[in-house]
């Protein structure tokens, strides 16, 4: 097997960042005896083949489910109800073992081919998240236009990200069952809670977090739309930085140190940063708030910045940059008005840090999706995002995030919609051999 990339995890060893997630990382393990089965063969396999046959001929049926699951909220923190419908989904479909655990994540079994239904192969899991980036009280109801050129087009807050994967899990779950597609090792079907922003992945830091880090081989994530797969993690680091003073007039008490004025310095600052195309590294002052009238010294102004980067080391550079960057904002600020004795202080807050990793297009898991794709008839690009696979790369886990099939536009919009066009059944049909070929064909 090839190894991961060398990069250590720096950035989540730095002082003002959360405790490391894990160690650096390492070689990817196949913990069984087993490598993947080439997909050219799997999808030979008649069974498969009635598999792959069934998801398009019952592609109605997927798009139903991506329908009627997008309907029922879930927005972040809130994700019960459309958990509750998943398991009851998992069920129906045969799965085996199905439970919620104590973060909300939906987990299903469907068992390999050793005694009494244990693995004689690896485990993949195979996972899509529930939660979506909108509010509570979001219109989530679904329209269905399918006059359009583009065929059947879904237009709703959360279509394509992620009830489209959650409606691949359940097709796949389906077409397997239906056909009787046999694997050597287990497949765990799961719906995760917070992969969005607020959420900080906290669905898989709970699976990865315990006992179950150590039972499997290899993670798949289906996060939207299109036929990518995304092999390397892009890791973040973000922060609501407050400048905090004690205010005043801002006549009678000027020539005190201004929180607002300190927060501009910032700010400027960091626009200054300078950052390589490659690896790619991104710094964002989304938002700003604070003061309290035009005529009053605030006494806490505040903004929250987004740090990105695939390098671990690149995102670990920028995490400095901006730490120095608001040490000498506020020291400025101060020297600003030598004579005052009044305060300034600049107070973190951790808003989510997400791990970076990275893997070689020659990874064994990487191999099997594109050629996947390819036994389908269709070229994947590989990509860098931030997604749910974050947290097992960086444990050294085989993992990667692929797209759903279709075409999506407006993610994370009011107006996002989901368009199937006259192959959206190839998402379903990627997933399928994928996750068959790393879990062994019986």
């Amino acid at each position: 097997m090839r190894p991961l990339l060398p990069l250590p995890l720096a950035l989540l060893a730095a002082a003002p960042l959360a405790a490391p997630l894990a160690a650096p990382l390492a070689a990817q393990p196949v913990r069984k005896d087993a490598a993947p089965a080439d997909p050219a063969r799997v999808v030979a396999n008649a069974a498969v083949r009635r598999a792959l046959d069934s998801l398009r001929a019952t592609n109605a049926w997927t798009l139903a489910q991506q329908t009627s699951v997008c309907e029922i909220p879930a927005p972040p923190f809130k994700e019960a109800a459309r958990g509750a419908e998943v398991k009851r989904r998992f069920e129906t479909l045969g799965l085996r073992n199905v439970r919620v655990d104590a973060e909300g994540n939906v987990i299903a079994e469907r068992p390999g081919s050793g005694a009494a239904g244990t693995a004689a192969g690896p485990t993949v899991m195979f996972s899509a998240h529930l939660d979506t980036v909108f509010p509570e009280g979001t219109d989530v109801r679904v329209k269905r236009d399918s006059s359009a050129a583009t065929g059947v087009m879904l237009t709703a807050p959360g279509i394509g990200d992620d009830c489209r994967g959650l409606a691949v899990l359940l097709s796949v779950a389906r077409a397997m069952d239906a056909a009787r597609v046999g694997t050597a090792g287990r497949v765990l079907f799961v719906a995760t809670v917070g992969e969005e922003g607020p959420g900080n992945l906290r669905g898989v830091r709970r699976l990865f977090g315990g006992p179950m880090r150590d039972s499997v081989d290899y993670f798949i994530s289906v996060d939207g739309d299109g036929l990518d797969v995304t092999s390397r993690a892009v890791g973040s680091a973000r922060y609501k930085v407050a400048f905090v003073g004690p205010g005043g007039h801002s006549y009678g008490a000027f020539g005190m140190p201004n929180p607002a004025h300190a927060m501009g310095r910032a700010i400027a600052r960091i626009a200054d940063f300078q950052v390589p195309n490659a690896p790619k590294a991104t710094f964002n002052v989304g938002i700003v708030s604070g003061g309290q009238t035009v005529n009053s010294i605030p006494a806490e102004v505040s903004m929250e910045v987004d740090l990105r980067s695939e390098s671990p080391q690149e995102l670990a550079r920028l995490d400095r940059l901006l730490h120095a960057a608001v040490d000498s904002a506020v020291a400025a600020e101060k020297a600003r008005y030598p004579r005052s004795t009044v305060a300034l202080a600049a107070r973190w807050t951790e808003i989510g840090v997400r791990p970076a990793a990275a893997q070689t297009d020659s990874a064994p898991i990487v191999r099997t999706a594109l050629a996947a794709g390819r036994a389908l008839g269709f070229t994947p690009r590989t990509t860098a995002s931030s997604t749910d696979a974050n947290i097992a790369m960086s444990l050294g886990l085989p993992a990667i995030t692929i797209d759903g099939g279709g075409r999506g536009v407006g993610a994370h919009a009011l107006s996002e919609h989901y368009e199937d066009g006259d192959r959206g059944w190839l998402g379903p049909q990627w997933a399928l051999v994928i996750v068959t070929s790393l879990a062994g064909m019986r």
